[in-house]
């Protein structure tokens, strides 16, 4: 798992990500408005810094957000209808 958000940060063209480009980022996974909100809660990403009037946060960083707060999922069997 720890391979997709490296490739995140990898094809990303920049070190890093404004906040309105969160979603385009993550593919679609977190919108701004959500990473809004738990900024304002403390739960969003660290590091996030102001330049001019948008909220930044370096592609590293929103990256390893985005993996502490994935959970793997358990493979279902197949074949069967459970």
């Amino acid at each position: 798992m720890e391979k997709i958000f490296q490739e995140m940060v990898d094809r990303w063209p920049s070190p890093v990500v404004a906040r309105t480009a969160v979603r385009e980022f993550s593919g679609g996974i977190v919108n701004e408005r959500t990473l809004a909100n738990l900024d304002c809660r403390g739960a969003g990403p660290k590091g996030r810094f102001r330049i001019g009037r948008k909220i930044v946060y370096s592609a590293v960083e929103l990256a390893a957000w985005l993996e502490g707060n994935a959970t793997p999922l358990a493979a279902r069997p197949v074949g069967r209808n459970q």
